[in-house]
C-alpha cells in the first residue's frame, strides 16, 4: 500500500520483483541500479543471512510524472528465488503496489517459473490480497540463453488467460529491463489516480 509523505509531497510505492532462484531478479535491479543517477536514487541495501539474499533500494522515476502534484518514488525489492525462503518472501510482499513476476526462459526451468507463480498466489491470499488486485507485469527473462524456452509456452504456464503485459528481456544485458519496469510503474500510478 503507497504511503504519502506530505512535507516532501512524494507517494512511495513499493515495486516487488518475484520469480524462481536465479531468474535474473537481483540482476535487474542491479541493471536500474546502476542507470539512475545517483542524485535520484537511495542506496542499494542488502539484507542476507548465512544463505538468503534480499536487495531493495529507492529512486525517483525519471519521466513518469506526478499524481496530483505529488513526486513518486519507487522502492523496488527482489524476493529471495529459494522456496524454502517463503517467510522472508511474504514479508516482502506486505504493503506491495505492484510486482514484476520475472520468469526464466532456460530450458529446464518451466516447473520452477510455475511453482513460483502458485507460491506468488498462496503468498497474497494470505496478506487478503486477490492477485486480480495488483498491478502485474510479467517478465520473460534470459531469452538469450541457449535453448531459451518459446514465450508462448512460458506464458502458457504463468499467465494462460494472457491478461499480463508481458515483456522479453535479458536483464544481463540490459534489454527489456526499463521497459518492464516503466511498464509496471504506469499501472502502479494508473492505480493511485483512480479515485476511491
Amino acid at each position: 500500500m503507497s504511503t504519502i509523505n506530505f512535507a516532501a509531497r512524494e507517494i512511495n510505492c513499493k515495486i516487488v520483483y518475484y520469480g524462481p532462484g536465479m531468474c535474473g531478479k537481483t540482476t535487474n535491479l542491479k541493471y536500474v541500479f546502476g542507470r539512475v543517477p545517483g542524485h535520484q536514487r537511495g542506496e542499494m541495501v542488502s539484507l542476507a543471512t548465512e544463505d538468503e539474499r534480499t536487495l531493495f533500494f529507492d529512486f525517483l522515476p525519471l519521466d513518469l510524472g506526478s499524481v496530483q502534484g505529488f513526486k513518486t518514488r519507487f522502492h523496488l525489492y527482489t524476493v529471495p528465488g529459494q522456496v524454502f525462503y517463503n517467510a522472508s518472501r511474504k514479508l516482502i510482499l506486505r504493503g506491495v503496489d505492484g510486482i514484476v513476476f520475472v520468469a526464466d526462459s532456460s530450458p529446464n526451468r518451466l516447473r520452477a517459473n510455475a511453482e513460483s507463480m502458485r507460491n506468488l498466489r498462496e503468498n497474497l491470499q494470505e496478506h487478503g490480497i486477490d492477485i486480480r488486485d495488483v498491478p502485474i507485469v510479467l517478465q520473460v527473462n534470459k531469452r538469450d540463453v541457449p535453448g531459451a524456452l518459446p514465450v508462448d509456452m512460458i506464458r502458457a504456464v504463468i499467465d494462460p488467460r494472457r491478461e499480463l503485459p508481458m515483456y522479453e528481456s535479458s536483464a544481463s544485458q540490459g534489454v527489456g529491463v526499463f521497459e518492464t519496469l516503466k511498464g509496471v510503474s504506469r499501472l502502479v500510478l494508473d492505480r493511485l489516480a483512480q479515485p476511491k
